[in-house]
């Protein structure tokens, strides 16, 4: 099972725009979730598959309302929504007083997202956008049932000194070593560090040797490249191919170490008759946009609804039915225009993106660094 928790300590690193770029670049499926107790921004940020809005009240909100009768991990895609491109996500509670709903649902909530991975119909990894984590976030619960959780952290000496101490206090909560705690689970933790890319590699040596000596329990996994234009062209405020922007790379590079040094420890095969690979491929097929892997190795996805969604058990795929490998994305700034190849109309999925959907705020995006 896979459930990839990511997060910060605090201030504005650009997790938001990490999760998406990481589920989009995913060398398997992966169902985006916004799972942040604050309340989520993608509807603000995004437009569906359709060219339409993403519907605010199909995602988090419904979500909850249903676990509360127990939910099994095949219905969460009831309460998902493509967005254009195809990355399937639930998108966030509306603002931070609906999170009272969820207070107890964490947990039910966690072991749905991790057994995503093994449902046989429709199968996939969950990365979970968790907002900023403190001593009493609910999504704490959810941590649990993570297969590793991904503090995500600027290069500056005050988000470093943060970053550890976050660390060191995940870990003594997760697996039990603060006084008065039960080991609440163990998920690995994570350091995504954000910087220059230029001198990255010293900077993050000499953070992972301060969270070793701290005893933190964390490591650094990756570092992603400060870069402003490529997250703009990831959030449809700037023309471009986002798939060539240091963001992009530097993040389908942070996805493929972690495939590599975890192996199936993290990310499990899909069960017989799931859904082997992401919508547009996840780096499997050739024409996977932004290349989270290997061209042209393994199967194709599996049976999918247009927009990448599974299909119903019972319910074959029929001849001829669109896959999402096929579909052209909108151009940037031109919804419903057709897109040049590997383009990715939104800030999810492959490719660069168009401008704010119908009734999207003027520069509601995410920016890497200045917004969650």
């Amino acid at each position: 099972m896979a459930l990839i928790a990511v997060a910060a300590d605090k201030g504005a690193p650009g997790v938001t725009t990490t999760a998406v770029a990481l589920a989009a670049v995913w060398p398997r499926r992966a169902l985006l979730a916004e799972a942040d107790p604050a309340g989520g921004d993608l509807v603000y940020r995004s437009v569906g598959q359709n060219g339409n809005p993403l519907d605010p009240n199909t995602g988090m909100l419904s979500l909850g309302a249903t676990a509360r009768r127990g939910i099994a991990a095949e219905q969460l895609w009831d309460h998902a929504q493509p967005m254009s491109g195809g990355l399937d996500v639930i998108v966030g509670l509306g603002n931070s007083d609906q999170s009272a709903g969820l207070t107890r649902l964490w947990p039910t909530l966690g072991r749905a997202f991790a057994a995503l991975a093994e449902s046989p119909h429709g199968g996939a990894d969950v990365i979970a956008d968790c907002g900023r984590v403190g001593a009493e976030s609910g999504t704490l619960e959810l941590f649990t049932h993570a297969a590793l959780v991904l503090l995500v952290a600027r290069a500056l000496p005050e988000q470093i000194a943060r970053v550890r101490d976050r660390a060191s206090s995940l870990s003594a909560r997760l697996h039990g070593t603060q006084r008065g705690a039960a080991a609440l689970g163990t998920p690995l933790i994570g350091v995504l560090l954000i910087a220059e890319p230029s001198g990255a590699a010293k900077v993050a040596g000499q953070v992972n040797d301060m969270l070793t000596a701290s005893q933190s329990g964390a490591r650094v996994l990756g570092v992603v490249a400060d870069d402003v234009a490529g997250a703009e062209q990831l959030a449809g405020r700037r023309r471009g191919r986002a798939e060539r922007s240091m963001l992009v790379r530097s993040i389908r590079k942070v996805a493929s170490d972690m495939h590599q040094h975890f192996g199936s420890s993290l990310l499990a095969e899909p069960a017989a008759g799931g859904v082997p690979q992401a919508p547009y491929g996840g780096g499997v097929p050739p024409q996977a946009p932004y290349g989270g892997g290997p061209a042209g190795t393994g199967p194709g996805p599996g049976p999918q609804q247009p927009g990448g969604r599974p299909q119903p058990s019972g319910q074959p795929q029929q001849p001829g039915q669109p896959q999402p490998h096929g579909q052209q994305p909108p151009a940037p700034g031109q919804p419903g225009q057709p897109a040049a190849p590997g383009q990715h109309p939104s800030y999810g999925g492959p490719g660069a993106a168009p401008g704010p959907g119908p009734g999207t705020p003027p520069g509601a995006g995410p920016r890497h660094g200045a917004a969650r």
